[in-house]
């Protein structure tokens, strides 16, 4: 098979090491893909934007699948083109990726079929989600209705934050018209999870669990990112609870979403919250997470590409997927200044860390080569680290230990991944 993965970060860097395993495939390409797909993959210079560019090459290269990282393609279509054109492509129509491309939608779809949730308010005007904020008792949780690449929620614990945040996203537009609409809701307390689910439209086959870290700084601390590290899967959550939180939380979803003709057919993610009253959900994800599926794809035992063609065709997989048992944790480097501005083309070192090792294994996010062929910079989250081990320590042990050995000028990292799990499992 001739598989195209569209991309350039961690993800599909991941994607495209657990594909390139499969024996079925015969040739990979990626779109445009990063310095490490290079290593794996050939790498084409095409704009992710230009979807007009990709069916032509998918066309082409008679290519049998194409597998679709970001989200603001899907949101874009690119599926109903490919489909369109009579090409196989893994991922949701333009109309299901509105799980994940509108807040608003998605916290509708969340009512219309019971599915636990904060109580929320949605707003197109700011003087009056300010004056809703002024008459209601912190915290706060404001989100823009529209994609932002994880930058678009923010936890406000006092009303001069919530304020403040308003004026960032519906009169300064800082995230450009992603933050014209926003919801504000109740903040829940309870340990974050994050599912993924194979679905048809109609069954689904759950992956493992996993916790990502989305604050920059240790202790949860500082502002939102695009997610600084994950571990696999969750310690604090049994296999009988992980299946009744799916019941309660994707299931009724593709119900719902079928009755009114919406099939969902790619992958599923939901941020889960474990509250005192059982799961609710904080957000869907209309793709892979991110950096997720650099967590959980290393502890994949089964073939990934047969699945993904089997939901491309929208048939349902026959076979169960099979794990390894080990615990896997992920560390993300990120560049000075991430999740603002920062400098691109720094030199970076020290990869050979995690190379031909069979529990470490690197995958690059925001990486090119420059002219004299070194590896630099050339976004705000770098690279990750994966470690293996028979413990969740074990894993963290192993993935620090090869994070400490990389360099770049003012990198920056989580230094307590997993740190939450690892207490509630000596408690």
């Amino acid at each position: 098979m001739k598989v195209l993965i569209v991309g350039s970060g961690g993800r599909e860097h991941a994607l495209a090491w657990k594909i390139r395993q499969s024996p079925f495939l015969s040739k990979l390409y990626a779109a445009p893909g990063n310095a490490g797909i290079a290593e794996i993959a050939e790498c084409v210079p095409l704009s992710m934007e230009d979807l007009d560019a990709l069916v032509r090459f998918a066309k082409e290269k008679e290519i049998d699948l194409t597998v679709i990282g970001p989200e603001s393609l899907l949101a874009a279509g690119v599926v109903d083109r490919f489909q369109a054109e009579g090409l196989k492509i893994f991922g949701p129509t333009k109309s299901a990726a509105r799980l994940e491309s509108s807040k608003i939608f998605a916290k509708e779809i969340m009512l219309r079929s019971g599915v636990p949730t904060a109580e929320f308010k949605v707003f197109d005007d700011a003087a009056q989600a300010k004056h809703h904020l002024i008459e209601s008792e912190p915290p706060f949780v404001i989100k823009a209705d529209g994609l932002a690449s994880g930058k678009g929620v923010v936890v406000a614990t006092s009303c001069e934050d919530g304020v403040q945040a308003i004026t960032k996203f519906m009169e300064e537009k800082s995230l450009g018209e992603a933050g014209s609409r926003i919801i504000i809701e109740e903040r829940l307390e309870g340990e974050e999870l994050s599912v993924l689910v194979f679905t048809d439209g109609e069954s689904m086959l759950p992956l493992a669990s996993a916790q990502d870290h989305k604050r920059l700084l240790d202790l949860d601390r500082g502002p939102n990112t695009g997610g600084m590290g994950a571990y696999s899967p969750c310690p604090f959550l049994s296999n009988e609870d992980f299946y009744k939180a799916l019941d309660k939380t994707v299931r009724p979803i593709l119900h719902t979403l079928s009755k009114e003709k919406i099939i969902y057919r790619g992958v599923l993610y939901a941020g889960l919250i474990l509250t005192r009253n059982g799961p609710y959900v904080l957000e869907y994800n209309a793709r892979f997470g991110d950096p997720e599926t650099q967590a959980v794809l290393p502890r994949l035992k089964s073939d990934l590409l047969p699945v993904l063609l089997e939901i491309a065709e929208g048939r349902f997989p026959v076979q169960p997927l099979e794990w390894d048992e080990r615990y896997s944790l992920n560390v993300v480097m990120a560049s000075a200044g991430y999740p603002g501005p920062y400098e691109k083309g720094v030199v970076i070192s020290g990869t050979e860390a995690f190379r031909e090792k069979s529990d470490l294994f690197g995958f690059h996010a925001g990486t090119a080569r420059n002219d004299r062929g070194e590896l630099v910079t050339s976004g705000g989250r770098v690279l990750s680290v994966t470690g293996l081990g028979d413990t969740l320590k074990h894993a963290q042990e192993k993935a620090y230990e090869a994070i400490y050995q990389i360099r770049f000028e003012g990198a920056h990292f989580r230094k307590d991944i997993g740190r939450r799990a690892l207490e509630s499992v000596r408690s």
